[in-house]
């Protein structure tokens, strides 16, 4: 036991013998030293003891913190000699085995995500301290960072994210003195393998025939020549992912001074021959360990408490998904645990002390030990009002700060990373993609309109005057024909109300593929409920609301007698459509930002929320034309009694949001069967149209409507249960999404409103990639 000087002066850290606390602050101490009690030369007891200087948190910060965060993009250090040491951009996505690194990503709002990354053979000191280096990072930002614990082989998505083209885990580490980049290096000499379908890790490994199999692609590096080897049994899309790895070797590590050759499994060159040696029969490859995820919903909620002693204590909140907001408390931390995908979450109440905050980390992994999970268990820290999209999903009634429950101005972000929001213009439709897909508009929807009613198994020509009218017992086909680019599209939409029959449901899929034969098999096809119309579905009926009925069928003499109160709620969507949805007449349904038609024995009433706008007042006339009767306006705040006792009596708002100048980013996902079983993995990073396989269907989620992308080259086991993951998928968010639009479309067809979300595309990608191969 020692300490120097006054005891004000100093901070113990008993941290079980981990010398690299101490190392760790050692850029802004006086002094530094430790006593150390041992018996048989065994560690019994160690105290070390600092003393600090008088400075202030921004003089006491490392100096690479200084130029963390400046500006949006990646940087990333090494952690060399237990400091940090920046690595050159040219070499990022590269990681020595026996290292530990920090990553910071800054986006332009800005908003901050650091990660802590550790090698598979690097040194419990040198993890220790880069746990110290990112908690420190933390603080130096302001506490609002995403804090993300990453090991070897088992990364987060984002972080695979940052780097497209994969990673590469190189042997040795800096204690080794390797270096992390050597240019133009044409004296190299080394055999890559690269596994993975959405997410490309290329592992060095021993320049052997024994290091090879046929169900992969490997890449033989020697210097001046780069040769990516496919084993006879890789498909088309694993071969196109490596070759962008192959690329970026020769243009990042070589400036574009290497050759890149493609071989198949059979056809080596004298060149590899020499290296390798005789090739000799080359065995077949275990499948990837790409695991089906369980439900979302599988997740167990904690109260974290540290005590002094550094200990930490995990109390049950809540046994299982989905959890209410109101469960965090602003002055604590909280603990997520979802096992089943192997995440925990740590949530830092805003107002929670700086000694919590700041042991998030080492809490979280004080949990996996005593829980006895695998140490590659990923580890998310999150500050309140910072929270991840994946860790919102875990509660049914998450309402982020920019959420209103009536009119006025919508709080905004600053801190917070979102979706620029681009503004609706029907007259750029054709040239701004991301509009189209941001507001899910092809067109104007000015093109032509053909409705069939689904009866008894056959499609019934609907009347041009009653387009517009759907009624919840019914089912409808509407093809929709518009010119894009010289060529004539089609898309079709499967519309199933809420009160129609199986039989018609059935029917109607039936219907659909019928009409898309007849189409020659290039229309998209988006299945709508009731009540979940996209945008430009809702614009085709022009000046006209889309009326949509509580019950009830257009069909000829089929009609039931509608209640004697009804009650429709008028809408104005960012395109500026309006929509009229019967609801039930009660007031819980009425919303401040709209307006509402109320229809009762006697009067008619036109109930204008404060929010709502003319186009929404315009098209409640209409509605109220429909119903006949005259129509008394009514404003919010000055309802008469008798408005009241139609809807029977005066009841809370249910709240909804304002329109927001934002949208959620999207998510895309690959469906496959490639492992035996048919699965869905989600795809890291920013939408790229190399990430769409062209073997696989892909599941976009754009939040208010999904798609289905169909490779040319999937199989029918995929066809038939892509649908389903889509259905399972939305009715298993924790979130509580109901019913959304499900788009089908085919690889070549592919419409603006799916195009948009991916930047610059390329009908010809492929083509343009395999381009730089000799």
């Amino acid at each position: 036991f020692g300490r120097r000087g006054r005891r004000s002066d100093i901070q113990y850290s008993p941290v079980d013998g981990l010398y690299k606390a101490a190392l760790a602050a050692r850029n802004y101490c006086v002094d530094l030293g430790y006593y150390q009690r041992s018996s048989n030369q065994t560690s019994i007891n160690c105290l070390y003891f600092l003393r600090l200087k008088p400075q202030s948190r921004t003089t006491m910060a490392h100096k690479e913190f200084q130029i963390a965060g400046k500006k949006p993009g990646l940087q990333v250090w090494r952690l060399e000699k237990m400091d940090l040491k920046p690595v050159p951009s040219e070499a990022y996505g590269y990681f020595f085995t026996g290292d530990s690194y920090i990553l910071l990503y800054t986006t332009k709002a800005p908003s901050y995500y650091i990660h802590m990354w550790l090698g598979s053979e690097s040194s419990a000191d040198e993890q220790g301290a880069a746990a110290i280096f990112a908690t420190q990072m933390d603080e130096f930002l302001g506490g609002g960072p995403q804090q993300f614990r990453e090991v070897q082989g088992y990364e987060s998505n984002r972080f695979m994210g940052y780097f497209k083209n994969g990673v590469q885990y190189k042997k040795g580490g800096a204690a080794s003195g390797f270096k992390h980049v050597k240019t133009n290096d044409v004296t190299a000499k080394r055999l890559l393998h690269l596994k993975g379908r959405r997410i490309i890790r290329a592992t060095e490994v021993e320049m052997s025939w024994d290091s090879f199999n046929n169900n992969d692609c490997f890449i033989i590096d020697l210097g001046k020549d780069i040769y990516q080897w496919c084993g006879s049994k890789c498909n088309r899309y694993e071969r196109l992912k490596s070759t962008t790895v192959a690329i970026g070797i020769r243009d990042n590590e070589r400036s574009g001074r290497s050759d890149l050759h493609m071989v198949d499994e059979g056809d080596e060159s004298d060149e590899i021959i020499e290296v390798l040696g005789p090739k000799p029969d080359i065995p077949d490859g275990s499948k990837d360990d790409e695991a089906d995820r369980a439900s979302k919903r599988t997740a167990t909620l904690y109260m974290v408490i540290s005590d002094a002693t550094g200990s930490m204590k995990a109390t049950l909140v809540s046994e299982a998904s989905p959890f209410k907001q109101a469960d965090l408390l602003l002055t604590e931390c909280y603990l997520l645990d979802n096992q089943a995908d192997k995440k925990l979450f740590v949530w830092k109440g805003p107002s929670a002390n700086a000694a919590e905050r700041n042991a998030a980390m080492n809490a979280a992994q004080q949990y996996i030990k005593q829980k006895n999970y695998p140490m590659h268990t990923q580890i998310q820290i999150l500050p309140g009002g910072g929270e991840s999209t994946l860790f919102k999903q875990f509660f049914c009634d998450w309402k982020a700060k920019y959420d209103t429950t009536g009119p006025g101005e919508a709080y905004t972000i600053g801190s917070i990373a979102v979706v620029e929001q681009i503004p609706f213009d029907a007259t750029a439709l054709h040239n701004n993609q991301a509009m189209a897909a941001q507001h899910n508009m092809v067109d104007d929807g000015s093109g032509e309109v053909k409705i069939w009613r689904v009866e008894e198994g056959e499609k019934v020509a609907v009347e041009q005057s009653s387009y517009g009218q759907f009624f919840g017992g019914d089912c409808y086909l509407i093809l929709y024909s518009y010119s894009l680019g010289g060529r004539r599209q089609h898309i079709i939409y499967i519309w199933q109300g809420l009160k129609c029959s199986q039989g018609e449901l059935t029917a109607s899929a039936f219907l659909t593929v019928t009409l898309d034969d007849e189409m020659g098999g290039t229309p998209v096809q988006v299945r709508v409920t009731q009540g979940q119309e996209p945008a430009h579905l809702v614009s085709l009926f022009k000046e006209k609301p889309m009326m949509l009925f509580l019950g009830g069928t257009s069909r000829k003499g089929g009609q039931s007698q509608p209640g004697s109160t009804r009650l429709f709620h008028i809408r104005r969507s960012t395109t500026g459509a309006t929509r009229a949805v019967e609801v039930e007449p009660s007031a819980a349904f009425l919303n401040t930002n709209d307006v509402f038609v109320l229809k009762s024995e006697g009067s008619a009433f036109m109930w204008r929320g404060l929010g709502s706008t003319e186009e929404e007042e315009a098209a409640a006339k209409y509605v109220a034309d429909y119903l006949g009767g005259s129509l008394k306006e009514v404003k919010e705040g000055g309802e008469p009694a008798a408005f009241w006792s139609a809807l029977g009596g005066k009841k809370e708002y249910q709240t909804s949001k304002s329109l927001q100048n934002m949208v959620k980013p999207p998510r895309l996902f690959g469906c496959s069967n490639k492992t035996g079983r048919l699965i869905a993995e989600e795809v890291p990073g920013e939408l790229t149209q190399m990430d769409l396989a062209p073997d696989d269907i892909m599941l976009l989620d754009t939040w208010d409507q999904i798609f289905l992308w169909i490779g040319k080259d999937a199989n029918d086991v995929e066809k038939k249960g892509a649908p389903k993951i889509a259905t399972d998928y939305v009715s298993s968010d924790p979130s509580g999404r109901g019913p959304i639009p499900v788009t089908t479309i085919k690889q070549g067809s592919e419409p603006p409103t799916f195009t948009g979300w991916f930047q610059a595309w390329d009908p010809k990608m492929g083509d343009n990639v395999m381009a730089n191969f000799t």
